[in-house]
């Protein structure tokens, strides 16, 4: 069943602090591929891209943000935390890893793609779906603590109350997962556009009453249409709003 262990350690632990969560490797897998699939659509080739009109490179399965040197931009840089997490897994890791995004614009790595470092890349990344899977998984522990710091004291009990609802299901844990991995945790103050943001802190403010996921589904399409509709004219993100509704639509699928 999907990470019950984690679920009853989340809680036990009634998240008042970040400790470690162990998953078995097929809990973790299970999780992985489904991210893998909403995320590079479960190709290799996905797994290594860079996106029209943005300063960075996304990698993994979450598309793990990693910036060039000297170029920083308002989303959470978190592919360097992966590779160290790979490294403490055991993961042999190539050295320029270790540094800044090698490449400092769209074109430099397009032009990359099929050289041997990328080939590299792609393989180390394919290899280690389960570890990347318990990452996320790491992320999500962290994120409830810093979400009710955060919040407006009224909603705190609201907030934790609908984590626990979307947690309990069986598909809950990887909804979770995937979404603070997908757009964040939502506590960022750099993650706002004309002052909303629109991450899981959010998602679970806006979610309504009824059946968890398909609660948390509803206000997940919510959030990301008021993201589209306050974004910049500039970014275009109205041409990522459909495959963002798919891919939230899939936490409330059977």
């Amino acid at each position: 069943m999907m990470v019950r262990s984690l679920v009853i350690f989340l809680f036990a632990a009634g998240m008042a602090c970040a400790q470690d969560v162990t998953l078995s490797d097929a809990q973790a897998l299970a999780i992985g591929r489904r991210i893998w699939k909403n995320e590079c659509a479960g190709t290799v080739s996905g797994l290594t891209s860079w996106n029209r009109g943005e300063e960075f490179a996304s990698l993994g399965i979450g598309h793990f943000i990693w910036y060039p040197a000297g170029n920083r931009g308002p989303f959470e840089e978190s592919f360097p935390a992966l590779v160290a997490a790979l490294e403490a897994g055991g993961v042999p890791v190539p050295g320029w890893l270790r540094g800044p995004c090698p490449w400092k614009m769209r074109a430099e790595f397009m032009a990359d793609l099929d050289s041997p470092r990328v080939k590299q890349l792609r393989a180390l990344l394919a290899g280690s779906v389960a570890l990347q899977a318990r990452f996320c998984a790491h992320r999500l522990e962290r994120a409830l603590p810093k979400m009710l710091a955060v919040a407006p004291a009224g909603e705190r009990e609201g907030i934790r109350a609908n984590f626990y609802r979307v947690a309990a299901q069986p598909l809950g844990m990887y909804a979770l997962i995937d979404y603070v991995n997908f757009k964040g945790e939502g506590t960022s103050p750099t993650e706002r556009y004309t002052g909303q943001g629109w991450g899981l802190l959010q998602v679970l403010a806006a979610m309504g009453e009824g059946p968890a996921l398909p609660a948390f589904s509803k206000a997940a399409d919510q959030v990301l249409t008021r993201r589209v509709e306050n974004s910049p004219k500039a970014r275009n993100e109205a041409k990522w709003l459909p495959g963002w509704r798919n891919r939230v639509a899939s936490y409330a699928a059977h």
